[in-house]
C-alpha cells in the first residue's frame, strides 16, 4: 500500500507562515484555476479536512466540495499549501500515469527527516533503479513463494502466544506485533523476541511522533519520535554489521533476505547502497507495511463479524477446504494462497468501503492542464481513494458490503486504488496480500468471535482504526473436517 501521510504531521508553522501565505496568493492572476476556495488565511481548510478524517469520513471532505462546485476537480489549501484535488478514476489515471513527467510524489518534511535516504523520496531514474534493486531482493514471485510457509509459522506462533486461552482480545492493540514481527523475520532474519520487542516499542513512539507537532525540542511528541528513530537505527546498524561479518565468513548467504542482498549487490549502475541508506530502507519497509496491514486485519475482523452470509461462505467453502487438504501441522504453501480467491474478494471489498489510506499527495512539476482548468507549477495535488471507492458511478449501492463486485473482471480501471497505481504502486502489494490471507486462514479456522462494541465507529489516527480498539470475545472453533 502507498504510505499514509498523517494529517496532523504537517503543521501550519512549516515552513514559515509568511511564505506560505504569499505562496497561496502568487500566480493567481490570469489563471483558469479549478473552482474552490483557499479558506482562512494560513489555516485554509485544514481543520475541516482533519475533522472529517477524525470522524472516519475522509470521503466527506471531498464529496461535499465536488457537489458544491459541480466538479471533480477543485482547489483548496491544506497544511499551508495551495492544493488541487483530482477526484475519481479520471483524476487517479492522470496522476498515476504522469509520475515523473508532470507530477512527483510529495511527502511532508517530518517524514523526510525521519526516513532520510529512503527510495520513497527519489524520483525518475534514481527511483526506478532503487525499486528494481528492492524488487530483485525480495518483492518478486520466486521470493514471495518461499515466504508463505514462514508467514504461516509466524502467524500460528502469534495466535498461540497472544490469543490462545483468552476470552477477550483488543484487536487493534494486540495485532500490532504481528505485521512487525513478519517483516523483521523476512526482511532482516531478526528472530530474537527481545530485539523485536525493543524495536516495536521504539517504532510505536516513532509513529506517534509523525502525528505530533513537528517541533524538535525536548518534551514534544515529535522530538520523542526523532529520538526513537535514532534508537531504531542504532539497533539496526548492529544487526547490519553482524550480518556483514557473517557474509564475510560465509556462515550466511546473500539471498537470505533483503538486508543480505543489499549488502552484497550493486544496482544496475554498479553503485552499492550506503550503510545509512540500507538502514533507512529497512525502517521504511517496516513503516510502509505495518499500520496498513494492522488496520486492514482489524477492519476485516470487524466487517466479517457483521457479514454472516459472507462469513459462512468465506469459511466453509474456501478456508475450510484448504485446511482440510493439509496434513496435521503442515504449513501453507503458495498454491494454497492462490486458491483463496473468494477470500481476496472479501478483503478487496473491505479495502473499498474503508480504505486504511485515504490517498497521497503529488506535486506539480509544471503548469498542468486538466479538464479545462490550469493547476500551477509547484501546487500540491491529491487523489482520494476514500472518495473514489464510494463513487456511485463506479459502485452502485456504495455503502453496501458486497464482495461480488470483484468477481469476473472486477471494478473499472482506476476505481479501486487501495495500493495506489502507476510507477508508485505499492511495492509490497503482493506481500501484503499474502500476509493478510495467511493470517485470516489461521484466524477463521481457529476462532469465532463476537464484537463487544457493535457498531463501533472508525477514525483515521493516522490510519483507519476502530475508536475503541475493537474488543472481541473469542470462541475457539471446533469442527471436524
Amino acid at each position: 500500500m502507498e504510505l499514509s501521510i498523517p494529517a496532523s504531521a504537517v503543521t501550519l508553522l512549516f515552513p514559515s507562515l509568511l511564505l506560505l501565505g504569499l505562496k497561496l496568493r502568487t500566480k493567481m492572476a490570469c489563471r483558469n484555476l479549478p473552482p474552490g476556495t483557499f479558506g482562512w488565511p494560513f489555516l485554509g481548510e485544514t481543520v475541516e479536512f482533519i475533522r472529517a478524517k477524525s470522524e472516519g469520513c475522509a470521503d466527506k471532505f471531498v464529496k461535499d466540495r465536488v457537489e458544491r462546485y459541480g466538479s471533480t476537480v477543485f482547489r483548496t489549501s491544506l497544511f499551508g499549501e495551495p492544493m488541487a484535488f483530482l477526484c475519481g478514476p479520471a483524476g487517479n489515471k492522470f496522476l498515476f500515469s504522469n509520475e515523473g513527467k508532470k507530477v512527483a510524489h510529495w511527502f511532508p518534511a517530518p517524514l523526510r527527516w525521519m526516513l532520510e535516504g529512503s527510495f520513497i523520496f527519489m524520483c525518475g531514474d534514481e527511483a526506478r533503479v532503487r525499486k528494481k534493486l528492492l524488487t530483485a531482493s525480495f518483492f518478486n514471485t520466486e521470493s514471495l513463494m518461499k515466504c508463505v510457509p514462514i508467514m504461516d509459522e509466524i502467524t500460528r506462533g502469534y495466535l498461540k502466544t497472544h490469543w490462545e486461552g483468552k476470552e477477550e482480545v483488543q484487536v487493534c492493540t494486540s495485532i500490532k506485533r504481528y505485521p512487525f514481527e513478519v517483516p523483521c523475520r523476512l526482511f532482516m532474519s531478526i528472530v530474537e523476541p527481545e530485539l523485536i520487542s525493543r524495536l516495536l516499542f521504539q517504532f510505536n513512539i516513532f509513529i506517534k511522533g509523525l502525528a505530533g507537532f513537528p517541533l524538535n525540542i525536548p518534551g514534544t511528541q515529535f522530538h520523542r519520535g526523532m529520538r526513537a528513530v535514532n534508537i531504531i537505527k542504532r539497533e539496526l546498524r548492529v544487526v547490519l554489521r553482524q550480518r556483514r561479518a557473517e557474509l564475510a565468513r560465509k556462515v550466511t548467504y546473500p539471498t537470505q533476505d533483503i538486508l543480505s542482498y543489499l549488502l552484497v549487490n550493486a544496482d544496475e549502475s554498479g553503485k552499492f547502497i550506503t550503510e545509512a541508506d540500507i538502514i533507512s530502507e529497512m525502517l521504511t519497509l517496516l513503516f510502509a507495511g505495518h499500520d496498513t496491514s494492522s488496520s486492514t486485519i482489524s477492519l476485516l475482523i470487524k466487517y466479517l463479524s457483521g457479514s454472516p452470509e459472507s462469513m459462512r461462505k468465506f469459511f466453509r467453502v474456501e478456508q475450510k477446504e484448504i485446511a482440510a487438504s493439509k496434513a496435521p501441522g503442515e504449513l501453507l504453501k503458495w498454491e494454497d494462497v492462490r486458491r483463496m480467491k473468494y477470500s481476496w474478494h472479501v478483503v478487496s471489498e473491505v479495502l473499498r468501503i474503508s480504505p486504511p489510506v485515504t490517498g497521497t499527495f503529488r506535486e506539480a512539476l509544471t503548469d498542468i492542464a486538466f479538464e479545462g482548468y490550469t493547476i500551477p507549477k509547484g501546487w500540491k495535488l491529491c487523489w482520494s481513494a476514500a472518495y473514489t471507492h464510494k463513487d456511485r458511478s463506479c459502485y452502485p449501492n456504495e455503502m453496501d458490503f458486497d464482495e461480488s463486485r470483484f468477481e469476473g473482471t472486477g471494478p473499472r480501471p482506476f476505481s479501486h486504488v487501495p495500493f495506489g497505481g502507476g510507477p508508485r504502486m505499492c511495492l509490497g502489494k503482493e506481500y501484503a496480500r499474502l500476509e493478510i490471507l495467511v493470517f485470516l486462514h489461521n484466524l477463521v479456522n481457529q476462532y469465532d468471535w463476537d464484537l463487544l462494541v457493535p457498531g463501533e465507529k472508525l477514525s483515521y489516527d493516522p490510519l483507519l482504526i476502530p475508536v475503541n480498539g475493537l474488543p472481541v470475545r473469542l470462541r475457539p472453533r471446533k469442527y471436524t473436517g
